[in-house]
């Protein structure tokens, strides 16, 4: 690893914060509306290429994108291995610390949310949070291979302002399945034609990964547009 860069990303491109944490911030050019902070899934860093491009599309809709990274996959980063997540109270421990240090550093409305598992955590700890929404990329229903064993219950009683947008297919909580289940109120479903966990969606279908990111940073920025205050207000 060079000097002034953390595993692959260069400097200016993340901030090692007071609470141990590296994030990388993708702020829009006249000012933000909203901050969203946002989680990487179980298997793939902050700065994937989907977490880089929701976030670039989300900054360019107004939205100011705080990505961060669990210390498990941070050490995965730095040391080349394949260290599995950390336990889930761990993990909400560290989701705790990213909401009161970005509520720190920002004005306004904060939403919080993730990438599958990043998600997951998030939702587990949002109301506690009191965070202005929760907007959920993939969400892991239930685990690969295992929908008659959902991870579902305490989405019957979430209270904050949720968003999940979820692809059609995706093998960890598809259309239909994710139809039985009980939710709260408080979610709203996006869903996206042919996609996969990832989004993207099947070559026939005739879509591209590209257009189903625009769409879920389009269904992202309108429902967040809906939901919070105008700056100021």
């Amino acid at each position: 690893m060079g000097k002034g860069q953390f595993a692959g990303i260069d400097q200016g491109q993340y901030t090692h914060c007071d609470n141990g944490h590296f994030v990388c911030w993708n702020r829009p050019a006249d000012g933000a509306w909203a901050t969203l902070v946002l989680a990487h899934g179980a298997g793939a860093p902050m700065d994937s290429p989907f977490m880089s491009e929701i976030a670039e599309r989300l900054a360019a809709r107004g939205i100011a994108v705080c990505r961060f990274e669990f210390r498990y996959m941070a050490e995965r980063r730095l040391s080349g291995g394949k260290r599995p997540p950390s336990p889930a109270a761990r993990l909400e421990e560290e989701w705790r610390a990213m909401y009161a240090w970005v509520r720190q550093q920002t004005t306004g409305a904060l939403a919080i949310g993730g990438k599958s598992m990043g998600g997951r955590m998030a939702s587990q700890v949002a109301d506690e949070l009191g965070a202005d929404a929760l907007v959920c990329l993939g969400y892991p229903f239930y685990a690969a291979g295992k929908p008659e064993k959902p991870r579902v219950a305490h989405l019957g009683t979430l209270r904050t302002p949720t968003l999940i947008v979820q692809g059609e297919r995706d093998a960890l909580g598809d259309r239909q399945t994710v139809a039985r289940y009980a939710l709260s109120s408080a979610i709203e479903l996006q869903w996206l034609e042919a996609a996969d966990h990832d989004l993207k969606p099947l070559k026939r279908s005739g879509l591209t990964h590209g257009g189903h990111l625009d769409s879920a940073a389009d269904a992202i920025s309108a429902w967040l547009s809906r939901l919070l205050p105008a700056p100021g207000v």
